[in-house]
């Protein structure tokens, strides 16, 4: 593992990579293309301009939970294919239809998505997961545990308290996952928690 920090035109990142090893991705030949994956948790209705050029150029977004409204989905899914799952806080009919947790696989690493990791209810490691993407904290983490990449955007909706408003991205490439958090640069004040 190797952290690292960097800027971005969207604000600084810290840059966590694992390599994840036994993965099904290995082995490919090296021409494979490198999938880069939007991150983003908690809007709770508000989609800033400065998360949506973020996450431009991202080939899937996936949203852990506390969408908000619909809406948010819609306009995430004119930048690329969204996977999201329901968080407690959304309510309402149009949220009912978000399952509590997904399964994705894509360049051949597996992702286990919920919105509150204290809800996890498998071992990861042992089901062949290699990143679990949650989100309820609004606290950006990125940690590995037991070849695990644990990775939380923090959140990108209205600020609460004095924690960061950040996306995050993951590079999906020959097997290896690369994770960034990116705090985002404010234009404008909003409204806090």
């Amino acid at each position: 593992m190797r952290r690292r920090q960097g800027n971005h035109p969207a604000g600084r990142i810290l840059i966590l990579e694992l390599n994840v090893s036994g993965s099904r991705a290995e082995g490919r030949g090296e021409d494979q293309k490198a999938i880069l994956i939007g991150v983003i948790s908690d809007t709770h209705g508000l989609l800033r301009p400065e998360a949506i050029n973020a996450l431009r150029g991202a080939e899937h977004i996936i949203h852990p939970g506390d969408v908000g409204d619909r809406e948010i989905l819609e306009q995430l899914s004119a930048i690329a294919p969204v996977t999201a799952v329901r968080g407690n806080a959304d309510k309402g009919a149009w949220s009912r239809k978000l399952p509590e947790t997904h399964v994705l696989e894509l360049g051949g690493i597996s992702i286990y998505i919920l919105h509150d990791l204290a809800q996890l209810d498998l071992k990861p490691e042992a089901a062949g997961f290699s990143v679990v993407i949650s989100g309820h904290t609004h606290v950006p983490k990125q940690e590995t545990r037991d070849g695990v990449l644990y990775f939380n955007p923090g959140s990108a909706g209205p600020r609460r308290f004095k924690l960061p408003v950040s996306v995050g991205r993951l590079v999906l490439e020959r097997g290896a996952v690369r994770s960034e958090i990116l705090q985002l640069h404010l234009a404008t004040a909003t409204a806090e928690f």
